[in-house]
């Protein structure tokens, strides 16, 4: 008999492994560790990402051809309008940590995209109470304008925008935030400038 973590030679009735102190009945599988807060992160339906790519009408009476002394073997395309430059943000955290972004991102202490997401920025806070969710929050832009959005977080988020009462944020929804506004993520909080 062997052991079926390590791959040693167990003699006869032996109830440990010699050389890594396994039961003998012990197995990969049965070795993981269960993830202590199984249900801190929730999965939220995400609309497709845009292309990139947005196509423009070409008024009626702008020549869309080559002139006649120029090739004509490639094709001609409508022109494309150039993305709006993102605008950075900086957050400042009460950790200590300041982040300077311009897309989309996730904050927590170790948050980690669903299969199908892409994100500019992964943002780790650290936190020994273990209070802040592993994914807690997301984050982005939409005309040059910050939002966040809970991600079913287990102790919440609550956004107090300059000279409005705190709000409790309702989890999948996004809620822009101007400048000046205060995230508290659990026992931490970060401002946005």
């Amino acid at each position: 008999m062997t052991c079926q973590i390590c791959g040693a030679s167990l003699p006869v009735g032996a109830m440990f492994c010699g050389g890594c102190g396994s039961s003998r009945t012990a197995t990969a599988e049965s070795r993981k560790r269960p993830d202590p807060r199984p249900n801190d992160t929730t999965i939220i339906a995400r609309l497709p990402r845009p292309t990139g790519v947005i196509s423009v009408p070409i008024p009626a009476g702008v020549a869309t051809t080559a002139p006649t002394a120029a090739p004509t073997t490639a094709p001609t395309t409508a022109p494309t309008a150039a993305l709006p430059s993102s605008v950075t943000f900086v957050m400042s955290f009460s950790t200590g940590q300041r982040v300077s972004v311009q897309g989309s991102g996730l904050i927590g202490r170790k948050p980690l995209p669903q299969p199908d997401e892409i994100f500019d920025d992964l943002i780790w806070v650290t936190d020994a109470d273990r209070s802040v969710s592993k994914t807690h929050l997301e984050f982005g832009q939409h005309d040059g304008e910050f939002w966040v959005s809970d991600r079913v977080s287990g102790n919440g988020t609550v956004i107090r925008r300059p000279g409005e009462t705190a709000e409790s944020l309702e989890p999948g929804r996004r809620y822009v935030l101007p400048r000046g506004t205060r995230v508290e993520i659990a026992d931490h909080s970060f401002s946005v400038a």
